[in-house]
């Protein structure tokens, strides 16, 4: 009589094993669900922020500033953005010395259109007050939009491409 006693203590030992291992299975797979979810929004802002940074390096810049700003805009970019400005370094330098030109840009917006792997596409709005040093003429409000494609590259999100929106 006390052997079959013993037999369902072992029978539900091993069920409250099973459902224990279980339970454990799906708390592993509900921590990597949430984990990777997490890196997702992670990359989300991180591409966001790239393109907002970059819209505002590329309209603030200043005749007194100009090789800093100019860095900024390279530092922030990558392919063949950075290769257009790159190749437009020299003119941009001399016509902001020259000219004296003192640019403002405040971003108003970014949002996400896309993501895909390494890359995401962002459009941006932003706004910059242009000024001249020295000059009589008052100062000009422009607006821009832009479609930027911002690339994870090392870890770090660049900007890839940039489209004027019209």
């Amino acid at each position: 009589m006390a052997g079959l006693a013993v037999r369902p203590a072992r029978i539900l030992i091993a069920a409250l094993g099973g459902v224990l291992v279980a339970l454990m299975g799906t708390g592993v797979w509900l921590a990597a669900q949430t984990r990777d979810e997490q890196a997702r929004a992670d990359d989300k802002q991180a591409a966001l922020e790239a393109a907002s940074t970059h819209a505002i390096d590329l309209i603030s810049l200043g005749h007194r500033t100009v090789d800093d700003d100019m860095k900024r805009i390279l530092d922030t970019s990558t392919g063949p953005a950075r290769a257009e400005y790159e190749a437009d370094a020299g003119k941009l330098r001399s016509t902001t010395v020259a000219n004296k030109v003192v640019q403002h840009g405040v971003l108003r917006a970014a949002g996400l259109v896309s993501m895909t792997g390494a890359v995401a596409k962002v459009l941006v709005v932003a706004d910059v007050e242009i000024r001249w040093d020295g000059s009589d003429n008052p100062p000009q409000e422009r607006y821009y939009r832009w479609s930027m494609d911002v690339t994870r590259t090392g870890g770090t999100w660049l900007v890839s491409k940039v489209v004027q929106v019209t």
